[in-house]
């Protein structure tokens, strides 16, 4: 009796916890790891897995997918692959790589996954954005027609950027593409631009002068820096530009302006052809991967100014390209200038002879042109770039005559005040209107009794003049922004009146 009650009683106790059995079902994909080495593992067993899915190893190891085979997915590493062993099972996530984004980023140095780098404390990013998107399409899109000022007199007259756009810098190393990058990032304060600086592959100790540079310039207020550097695995590398585009997307789809450096992509490609060639893809020329193009015109196009129906936002573009010997006929720099629209040149030759920023005006160029400057610049900048077109040819004549006319001479004299005028030091950036007026000056041939040597100082002193005794001229062209003949009349009355003053 007491045996069939305790068999009840079991009975009922099953059956109830049969009753209160909640059950799951969870359906996982999972892989093996039959290959690694290098940053790079070959997963057996992933035939559902999508190109740049993120999938998870154990050790808390992540990885990105790159290659889709009949056999095996191919998959590139972001931690050190001597945590990952052959037979590790291998998960997917079924997310698509994404960076975290937001206002909580400005100030900061982060990783292209967003974690902090600056020993600041946690990254308190409430939103992730996926690192790589199509780039908007025409519909989306607006005229270039907004400047971008730099602050560089060089290129804010002859080779003007315009918000939208996509601008090479291009030159052999050590001639000072990133000090123009920086300069341009210091002038955007108090524009209201969001501006993100990328470091891809470089020395640890050159990102950290950068991020002090632009600390004790005030600017890392509104700027980002996302940093992959040269010791990152080569992963982390090839994804930095695409994780910092996304950053600055949150603020263009938001309706403000943002500014982005790629410095640079010479190293990005670099970095992918590194990772192809571990997949084993074919290689093409120069052993880089068949879509290398595709690689960075994807990214570049998403440089982008919105039309008004989508928020009228902006994202400039400055990709950075290093050169081997002013070699810029080389595959990489060829494919990058076909991409952008326009390139800054940067030449060794006039940087060792002390002309800074060493543009050569010659081969620099801006396709977006006068549509991407103010009146002023352009009533200025057209007379300028034909003077100095001309002191070009002039100058190659010369060196092969030594007998010139007077006129000649004068011509070479001009140009050579014109060049002067155009030096300008870094961390020196010059509001537009200030420099209009500097320019003004050479172009009316105002230098034409200053030495050369002397020309620098005189146009200090030409600013200071203004600031002192003509602000009403400063604020009337900054308001303006076009030099009528009222005040092209007052400016002149100005110059003669700081030349008496001068000659005294």
């Amino acid at each position: 009796m007491v045996a069939a009650t305790r068999k009840d009683e079991i009975s009922a106790i099953l059956k109830e916890q049969i009753r209160g059995f909640a059950h799951d079902l969870e359906m996982r994909e999972v892989g093996v790891v039959v290959e690694v080495g290098d940053g790079i593992a070959r997963v057996f067993g992933l035939g559902q897995a999508l190109a740049s899915e993120i999938v998870a190893f154990p050790g808390d190891v992540y990885g990105l997918v790159l290659n889709l085979e009949e056999e095996s997915v191919g998959i590139a590493l972001f931690g050190e692959s001597e945590h990952v062993q052959e037979g590790d099972e291998v998960r997917r996530t079924g997310r698509v790589l994404e960076t975290a984004v937001g206002e909580s980023l400005l100030g900061r140095v982060v990783d292209p996954l967003g974690r902090p780098k600056d020993g600041k404390g946690e990254v308190t990013a409430t939103e992730q954005r996926t690192a790589e998107v199509k780039a908007p399409g025409v519909v989306m899109r607006q005229p270039v027609n907004t400047p971008l000022q730099t602050g560089l007199k060089s290129i804010d007259a002859l080779t003007p950027i315009g918000r939208g756009q996509r601008e090479l810098i291009i030159g052999d190393r050590r001639t000072g593409k990133t000090a123009i990058a920086l300069d341009t990032i210091i002038n955007q304060k108090g524009e209201d631009v969001v501006c993100v600086y990328v470091a891809v592959a470089q020395k640890t100790s050159t990102t950290a002068r950068v991020v002090d540079t632009l600390e004790r310039h005030g600017a890392m207020d509104y700027t980002i820096v996302v940093v992959a550097d040269a010791n990152e695995p080569t992963p982390m590398q090839y994804l930095a530009p695409y994780a910092g585009c996304a950053m600055a997307e949150f603020f263009t789809y938001q309706g403000k302006d943002a500014f982005i450096v790629y410095d640079d992509l010479s190293k990005h490609a670099v970095a992918y052809r590194e990772m192809s060639l571990l997949l084993r893809r074919p290689p093409g020329r120069e052993a880089y991967p068949g879509d290398i193009f595709y690689t960075h015109s994807r990214l570049l196009e998403r440089a982008v100014r919105l039309s008004d129906e989508h928020g009228g936002g902006s994202l400039t573009a400055f990709p950075i390209i290093e050169t081997k010997a002013n070699d810029i006929t080389a595959y990489i720099p060829t494919n990058v200038i076909s991409i952008t629209d326009g390139q800054i040149y940067l030449e060794p030759d006039l940087f060792n002879q002390g002309f800074r920023p060493a543009i050569n005006v010659g081969k620099s160029v801006s396709r977006v042109g006068g549509a991407a400057q103010i009146r002023a610049m352009s009533q200025i900048a057209g007379q300028l770039r034909l003077e100095l077109s001309q002191y070009r040819e002039l100058e190659a004549f010369a060196e092969f005559s030594a007998d010139l006319d007077e006129e000649s001479k004068s011509q070479l004299a001009r140009g050579d005040r014109l060049m002067e005028i155009l030096k300008q030091p870094q961390y020196a950036t010059m509001p537009v209107e200030e420099q209009v007026l500097s320019l003004y000056i050479g172009v009316e041939n105002h230098l034409a009794e200053v030495d050369v040597a002397e020309v620098k100082q005189f146009e200090e002193e030409w600013l200071r003049f203004l600031r002192g005794e003509h602000e009403e001229i400063l604020a009337e062209l900054r308001d303006k922004k076009e030099m009528t003949d009222d005040l092209r009349t007052r400016v002149e009355a100005a110059v003669a009146a700081f030349m008496e003053r001068s000659g005294g």
